[in-house]
């Protein structure tokens, strides 16, 4: 499982560029650089390296998209920092407002079975601390059971694609549901809506968000998934 060494900078723009863009939109120059806090000559520079690296497609003067690996390593490491925000503020109660600095120093060096641990140990948390979504793990599990049943992290072998839970979805997106998070409750409350792991998912609309629910077509048919729910049911686009 073990993979080229990617300097703790790259991770960082990534990360942003997935922050602001998850499901193909461009991010600007400009908001790079004030999120990052850099003049917006070297982030264009930078931009021009990661192009070259095959993480991005940059377009000068409109901004850059991740590619698919640029997504695979984007959503890994904010995986790794949103659940370390979960485990400093909740598990180890560090004070609120340390806590993102403290998970951006920790999260370039924990590894992917310490990551599993973690996620097992607090009980697969969708939300981080400021209520973003955790992105689904590279793992290549259909659900949380699944992953557990594995004791053997040396068997564990990783996704060849990258997901996006319903609630991360922009209009006019649809692919396969992939893997299903969450407790034995949840999935079993999932299972009662009828949605299981290879069905086609559908959402047309930003508009379909009412309230605390998703309308999504699933396989034709019609359905209002709960947010809760949304966060945790992850298809392949």
């Amino acid at each position: 499982m073990a993979e080229g060494k990617i300097s703790e900078n790259i991770e960082e723009y990534l990360e942003v560029l997935y922050r602001n863009g998850s499901n193909g939109e461009q991010v600007s120059t400009t908001q790079l650089s004030k999120e990052l806090n850099i003049a917006p000559g070297s982030v264009t520079q930078m931009l021009k390296k990661l192009e070259d690296l095959g993480y991005i497609g940059y377009t000068p003067y409109k901004g850059a998209v991740l590619t698919d690996e640029g997504m695979r390593i984007a959503q890994k490491i904010t995986r790794k920092h949103r659940i370390l925000e979960k485990f400093l503020l909740d598990i180890l109660k560090v004070k609120e407002e340390n806590v993102h600095d403290q998970a951006c120093e920790m999260e370039h060096t924990l590894s992917d079975e310490a990551e599993r641990a973690l996620c097992t140990m607090m009980h697969h948390p969708d939300l981080c601390p400021d209520e973003n979504v955790i992105p689904a793990c590279d793992f290549d599990f259909g659900s949380c059971q699944e992953c557990f049943s594995q004791k053997d992290f040396d068997q564990v072998i990783n996704r060849k694609f990258n997901l996006l839970s319903i609630s991360e979805l922009t209009a006019n997106t649809e692919g396969t549901i992939s893997f299903i998070r969450g407790n034995n409750e949840l999935l079993d409350s999932i299972t009662d809506y009828g949605i299981k792991v290879g069905q086609h998912l559908k959402y047309e609309f930003n508009e379909n968000r009412v309230g605390n629910h998703y309308l999504v077509a699933i396989d034709d048919e019609e359905l209002n998934i709960p947010v809760e729910m949304a966060n945790n049911i992850f298809i392949r686009v």
